[in-house]
């Protein structure tokens, strides 16, 4: 969650700027709203679905509407919504440190904010074993943060080209495995000839061959792994948590290190430095973010489509699917551009004013929004509620994601009309400053 989800709300930013002042209130939590919205757009697929999240074949369907909804979402929204978050917890850290800095409390700034992130990182591991959900994102936010305090007085540009390597290092990593996949396959293909021709092979062409059918099984797996997944998500609490419970522990170590730490670091850089620049302000002009939309959406959907088009062209097979990482971060890093230039010019303009207003107010409750979506999901796929895990087809589980927007759309507004933060967010900061926070709006708020 970003660091300003409701505690620092925005609405005190000021300076000259081309933008009007009442749009630049709302930027951040306008922003931080959507970008909540489009994450559950993107989660929902494992959340009601088993193992289906990057390839529909596995479950939920991969024709028709089925196949559309999986395009769609890997072209706009793959890593996008999430880059758009952190890049957002990034703004936010400067915007943390530079009030309470500015206000004289150098002392006690770097005691608040590794308490709040320390207990964002207990959250997250609540979230993922307690409240099942496996691609929690708040422990990795929390860990990544904990590296960037004595980075937020550096430089912007300084900080987007250390945001910037860090894509640089995963490119050199996804080619490595990409090139050692491409190597395995064709010692298995040669394996396979020999095999066939009636040869009898060797050690290293029998392991061969084990090797790359125990990856093939990994990759995709049976009709009975399937379903024994379906049974344990449809029955009780007690066995959701023991069966996922070394999934999350397999997420929050070696995966966390080896991907989501580094990749939260990255965008949080990158925010850091727009922060600075007042990018995700509104502080710069319309045709700044103009053109982050036409070279943002330009570079970013070309490289997506590449992309889409390799994997469906084989088949959402290993291959497939490993080369189009190797561009993945570009085509990612260039359509969030595009993304947070759209939303600048709409937080900017004067329509759809009760829109925003809504989405600011779900921005603004980001912590409790995102934790509810779990607790939704949970009554709606498992067998606490109505056991639909594994029921619906791909399309029909967007359905249950515009349901759970209008209802937030509707309740943050209503809950922040009479109180000062989400109830989370209100623990958060209880815990944070180690003092009851007020939490009834008063008539001077």
């Amino acid at each position: 969650m970003s660091e300003m989800s409701s505690t620092y709300p925005g609405s005190e930013l000021t300076g000259a700027g081309p933008v009007r002042k009442g749009a630049r209130i709302n930027s951040l939590d306008i922003m931080r709203g959507v970008a909540l919205f489009g994450i559950l757009l993107m989660n929902i697929a494992g959340m009601g679905l088993p193992m289906a999240y990057s390839d529909p074949t596995v479950s939920g369907g991969a024709e028709g509407l089925d196949l559309l909804a999986w395009v769609t979402t890997n072209m706009f929204f793959e890593g996008t919504m999430r880059g758009m978050f952190s890049l957002l917890f990034g703004a936010g850290i400067i915007l943390l440190t530079s009030r309470a800095e500015a206000k004289g409390h150098d002392i006690h700034i770097a005691d608040i904010y590794y308490r709040r992130n320390i207990l964002l990182v207990l959250f997250g591991m609540a979230h993922a074993y307690l409240l099942l959900w496996v691609g929690d994102i708040l422990f990795y936010y929390g860990l990544a943060a904990l590296f960037l305090f004595p980075l937020r007085k550096v430089n912007p540009r300084a900080l987007l080209i250390m945001g910037l390597s860090i894509n640089v290092i995963f490119f050199v990593w996804s080619y490595a495995e990409h090139k050692a996949l491409v190597k395995q396959h064709s010692e298995y293909q040669a394996a396979v000839l020999v095999q066939q021709s009636g040869s009898e092979l060797d050690k290293k062409q029998q392991e061969s061959i084990e090797t790359w059918d125990k990856a093939l099984k990994d990759s995709r797996p049976t009709e009975e792994e399937l379903q024994e997944i379906i049974d344990y998500r449809r029955g009780g609490y007690f066995g959701i948590v023991k069966n996922q419970a070394p999934i999350v522990f397999h997420m929050e170590s070696e995966v966390a290190y080896r991907f989501l730490v580094l990749d939260a670091l990255s965008f949080m850089l990158i925010g850091m430095a727009l922060m600075k620049w007042g990018v995700v302000t509104l502080k710069r002009s319309r045709n700044f973010y103009w053109m982050m939309i036409l070279f943002g959406y330009s570079i970013g959907l070309t490289i997506n489509g590449i992309e889409t088009r390799t994997i469906l062209d084989g088949g959402f097979d290993m291959l497939s699917t490993s080369q189009s990482y190797l561009t993945y971060e570009i085509g990612r890093l260039a359509t969030t551009a595009g993304h947070l230039g759209l939303l600048a010019l709409f937080c900017s303009c004067d329509c759809l004013k009760w829109l925003k207003i809504r989405l600011a107010a779900v921005g603004r409750m980001a912590l409790t929004n995102y934790i509810s979506h779990s607790v939704i999901v949970i009554f709606v796929f498992t067998g606490l509620g109505f056991g639909l895990f594994g029921e619906m087809s791909r399309h029909q589980l967007y359905y249950v994601v515009l349901g759970i927007w209008i209802f937030q759309l509707i309740t943050s507004k209503m809950w922040l009309h009479r109180f000062r933060f989400g109830p989370l967010e209100w623990c958060w900061r209880t815990l944070t400053y180690m003092e009851l926070q007020p939490m009834k709006r008063v008539s001077s708020d």
